[in-house]
């Protein structure tokens, strides 16, 4: 028997605060929270103060049952999940669940696991934090609150299967309403004009006009004006200047970091943030705080000195801005300072050196910069070109790091001017005007979403994360690539006196990793606002978060907070129930010409499509669904008539029809009885003949056999989950670490063979002679299955017990609900 027992919330955590406690402690992990609102209910007891209903869940059962046996057999008790809200409310759940003891219990925390952090945080133990575990629980019942009583709405109103959040709605709309700005832009043009001239007969600077010009005729009367012009250096003006370094990490700050500099997603940052916390190389991931303690300033002044130098250090202490900061003390930074990089996995490894390169460069000394302007004047012209040009003194923080941004427009730097003198005359080698078009908003990246959801002061470092994975995975929202377009953008040109007028393309609108609203996002979106405008009011949603940091800090009641906003949400529920209409989108695009009826865009059974006609005419409606990269909001009439040029036939290839169509998971073409997906990136308007034949020839090519095996053929391709080989009808993925292009018989050999040891591996119980089994699924599950029928069965089932009757009873049932369904 240990006479210490410490709870944690992981088992990485676990293992490495085992290796700073002695033989007296024994740490265990309750993997995460142990106890939750039931899925299958409300949950709430509105009646009741809104009290919540919490219970075990059945994979939970048997670590409770082992951490109440270790706990009764322990002198002391110590719950040491995570210092935030969440944390708090784990070690409450415990607490509770397994029945402890008051006075043999104790609360510790700490922000870095390390020997020194945990034997400071048992030498000052604390009581549950009841205020923190209030605001979370406030939290968890509002959103079970909102997501049970609004999804019915949406799949009444909307469509079946939906779901609402609070947090969630309002990122969305941000979003959809960013999507509106984008394509009611109207683009401007104006020239700019730079000239270039040469200095002490052989240097180059460039200086720019701070006028532009509106119209390619104005421009051009400006250079005709400087033809015989003399350009005179009438002033310069140099001045001192400084860049000063940005705070330590944040973890809204480091997710926007991440994003720009390594590419990582908001989730991804997370956990790996979260492996480099649990491993003991990085203080607590989530906090709003930008504050170092004095240990980690010395130790960070002191590396800067060994490594950079004296010169190179400067102690700053920053304060935190952010409203609403919560409980976290101390801003995301390495556990030690002098430790510049670690032996990791790839993610890892690099956000690390950045969390690193950003505490240290935070405590480094201003750079020093030299900016000098210089203004020409146009002996012809009131106007004057102005030349720009900074030189660095100092490197200072920029020695080891510069933040990114998100600005996509500035990515000009200036120059270094050559030596200048005041007077000096300058020799022309040419002036040139070139079209410049403005452009429009930018759509949210993960990074910029968090960033304005923080402005906005909407959700707290625990929810960024969560909100914008929820939304993609519930489909509201699309993040991918978009190819630009191409436009043509004039250029006029004075040199040797000669005027020039030239034209040359240009690639505008390409989006890398940005999020789209998708159709049902954007329908969803304007039936809340319309009917629970303060739900996704974005006021509303901050002073929210706010009485939450009031529950936390004590100033406030949570079941108060509660009913003050469930009272009005339920009446608005009910009102919208019984007197609002179905929601479809519809838009109205115009009339088609040879039938002469109604052509609309709208949302049905299967996803946005355009429809021609109504339902009640005599004639039957045509329909067709919209294309990956078409919305109903921006689908232009021409664009909705050309969907019905398909299915089309493109002509014979090899005597046999090329049909191209459109079908409900995008364009194809059929070819004898087989269907080649085009390409997303392709315009199916474009696809002639020829492209059509390229895509059969390559798909003939991908279905030959690459190997045999056992006499079976054995074909190889990439689906949606990546590369795969198939044999045997059997499908089974290729890692990495095989070369998918250029697979060996020993590399499939050892697939299949591998593939059909798992296979076996898996069956737990199986019945011949009904085709019937029970195989190992993820998490711990089991998966009853009889031909291409998978049902998985309840965590609480005793497969010891199962038999084949309760198996065909199940298999019946099962049978039944889905033919219940589809009438």
């Amino acid at each position: 028997m240990s006479k210490n027992l410490v709870i944690v919330e992981s088992p990485a955590k676990a293992k490495t605060i085992e290796k700073f406690l002695g033989k007296d402690f024994t740490v265990k992990s309750s993997f995460g929270h142990i106890r939750d609102l039931d899925g299958k209910s409300l949950s709430v007891d509105i009646d009741n103060n809104f009290e919540p209903q919490y219970s075990i869940s059945a994979d939970k059962k048997k670590v409770v049952a082992d951490l109440k046996k270790l706990a009764e057999d322990s002198e002391t008790v110590w719950l040491a999940s995570d210092e935030d809200r969440e944390g708090e409310a784990i070690s409450w759940h415990l607490f509770q669940a397994l029945k402890l003891n008051e006075n043999k219990t104790k609360r510790i925390v700490f922000h870095e696991i390390t020997k020194n952090a945990i034997t400071k945080a048992i030498e000052n133990p604390r009581k549950i934090d009841k205020n923190l575990v209030d605001a979370q629980q406030a939290r968890r019942v509002l959103d079970r609150l909102v997501g049970y009583e609004l999804s019915p709405v949406l799949w009444k109103k909307v469509k079946p299967s939906l779901s609402a959040g609070r947090v969630q709605s309002v990122a969305v709309r941000l979003i959809v309403e960013r999507e509106r700005e984008i394509n009611n832009f109207k683009s401007e043009s104006a020239f700019r004009v730079v000239a270039n001239f040469i200095v002490s007969g052989k240097l180059t600077m460039k200086a720019e006009l701070p006028k532009r010009f509106s119209t390619e005729n104005e421009a051009e009367n400006f250079i005709k004006n400087c033809v015989n012009a003399k350009f005179v250096i009438e002033g310069i003006e140099t001045k001192p200047s400084k860049k000063s370094p940005s705070p330590p990490f944040t973890t809204s700050t480091l997710q926007q970091e991440a994003s720009r500099k390594l590419g990582f997603s908001v989730l991804q940052t997370m956990t790996t943030a979260q492996k480099l916390y649990e491993s003991g190389k990085i203080t607590y991931m989530r906090t709003d705080s930008v504050n170092l303690s004095d240990e980690a300033l010395s130790a960070a002044k002191q590396e800067i000195i060994n490594s950079f130098g004296q010169e190179y250090s400067q102690v700053r202490k920053y304060t935190t801005k952010t409203k609403g900061a919560q409980e976290a003390h101390e801003a995301i930074r390495p556990t030690y300072m002098n430790v510049h990089s670690i032996s990791s996995d790839s993610a890892q490894s690099r956000l690390y050196e950045l969390i690193w390169k950003r505490a240290v460069a935070s405590q480094m000394s201003d750079a020093k910069l030299e900016k000098t302007t210089a203004t020409i004047s146009i002996s012809t012209n009131s106007e004057k070109f102005i030349a720009k040009g900074e030189v660095l003194l100092f490197d200072g923080f920029l020695k080891l790091y510069l933040e990114s941004t998100d600005d996509e427009t500035n990515n000009e730097s200036e120059a270094i001017l050559p030596p200048l003198k005041q007077g000096e005359t300058l020799q022309l080698k040419d002036i040139v005007a070139d079209e410049r078009f403005t452009i429009n908003p930018p759509r949210y990246s993960e990074a910029s979403l968090v960033r304005k959801l923080e402005e906005l002061g909407i959700g707290r470092p625990s929810t960024y994360a969560p909100t914008i994975s929820t939304i993609i995975k519930r489909g509201y929202v699309v993040k991918e690539d978009r190819e630009g377009k191409e436009r043509t953008i004039k250029i006029l040109s004075l040199k040797e006196g000669q005027l020039q007028k030239t034209s040359k393309k240009e690639i505008y609108g390409t989006e890398k990793k940005k999020l789209f609203p998708s159709d049902i996002g954007t329908i969803v979106t304007d039936f809340l606002v319309k009917n629970f405008d303060k739900i996704l009011d974005y006021k509303f949603t901050a002073r929210v978060e706010e009485q939450f940091d009031e529950i936390a800090e004590g100033l406030k009641k949570w079941n108060d907070m509660i009913k003050e906003f469930y009272t009005p949400f339920h009446t608005s529920i009910n009102n919208t129930l019984d007197n609002v209409e179905r929601a479809s989108g519809e838009r109205v695009l115009g009339i088609d010409p040879e039938s002469k009826k109604e052509v609309i865009a709208r949302y049905g059974r299967f996803g946005a499509m355009i429809q021609i006609g109504k339902n009640d005419d005599v004639e039957k409606p045509k329909f067709a669904s919209l294309q990956p990269n078409q919305t109903i909001e921006s689908i232009t009439l021409k664009e909705a008539l050309d969907l019905f040029m398909f299915p089309k036939n493109l002509g014979k290839h090899k005597g046999i029809d090329v049909i191209i169509a459109i079908g409900k998971y995008g364009p194809y073409i059929k070819y004898e009885s087989v269907f080649i997906s085009i390409p997303k990136e392709e315009d199916i308007n474009k696809i002639n003949f020829e492209r059509a034949v390229e895509l059969i020839d390559a798909k003939q090519k991908d279905n030959l056999p690459i190997e045999t095996y056992e006499n079976s053929p054995v074909h190889k391709g990439v689906g949606k989950f990546g590369p795969f080989i198939k044999w045997n009808n059997t499908y089974i993925s290729v890692s990495k670490r095989y070369n998918f292009n250029q697979l060996t018989l020993k590399d499939i050999t050892e697939l299949i063979e591998d593939k059909k040891k798992k296979d076996i591996e898996k069956v737990v119980k199986k019945w011949d002679s009904e085709n019937i089994s029970i195989e190992k699924a993820r998490w711990g599950k089991f998966v009853l299955k009889k031909g291409k029928i998978k049902i998985e069965l309840p965590k609480e089932t005793d497969i010891d017990s199962f038999d084949l009757t309760k198996a065909m009873k199940l298999i019946e049932e099962n049978s039944k609900t889905k033919k219940s369904k589809k009438k």
